[in-house]
């Protein structure tokens, strides 16, 4: 299999997963590239992610968004918020794995395979959030984020891994969320209007 498509695949993964959290993903891809760990070497453009400094700003980050996350109300501020900065942070990530290219060319693929993938994943984090809030009153909601916790953290570490299987993860993942959506809308029945 040709490099380029395994790197695409890392990048489809990694961007994935800052749909459902913008920076988690992110650390993992720095601390990865910084220790040199799975192969994980980033385009020269985005050394910069690897950096004391971004390693340091990444985990506050990382800290504050898996907090704020678990609080009432505010997890709806982070998640509006998420609708630039998620596809914004999986162009990033998958820009920044295209090690063996133009800068140029990384900067587009990141903008080809993650803002995509992260807005696709951010929008159906967002419709099982409103599910939770609708039928609990927001009550389920921090065992929910934690949920995505998790999901983000399997899917980077899967992705840096494995990257060949990050495609059939995103797709599951997607389809689950689409199934969930479909089942929610026949429960409330048609509108009236």
């Amino acid at each position: 299999m040709p490099t380029w498509i395994l790197l695409a695949f890392l990048g489809l993964g990694l961007a994935a997963a800052t749909g459902l959290r913008t920076f988690l993903p992110l650390l993992m891809l720095a601390l990865a590239a910084r220790f040199g760990l799975f192969g994980v070497n980033l385009n020269g453009a985005f050394a910069w992610l690897a950096s004391s400094g971004a390693l340091i700003a990444l985990s506050v980050a990382t800290v504050v968004e898996l907090t704020a996350d678990k609080i009432p109300m505010v997890d709806h501020a982070l998640s509006a918020i998420g609708t630039v900065s998620r596809p914004v942070a999986g162009a990033l990530a998958a820009g920044a794995v295209f090690n063996q290219t133009d800068p140029a060319i990384a900067v587009l693929a990141g903008l080809i395979i993650g803002a995509p993938t992260a807005l696709a994943m951010h929008t159906a984090q967002t419709s099982a959030r409103l599910i939770s809030t609708s039928t609990t009153g927001g009550l389920a909601n921090p065992i929910v984020s934690l949920i995505e916790d998790i999901g983000a953290a399997a899917l980077s570490a899967t992705a840096l891994i494995m990257p060949i299987l990050a495609p059939i993860l995103v797709a599951i993942l997607l389809f689950w969320a689409w199934r969930v959506w479909s089942m929610m809308r026949r429960l409330r029945g048609p509108k009236v209007g």
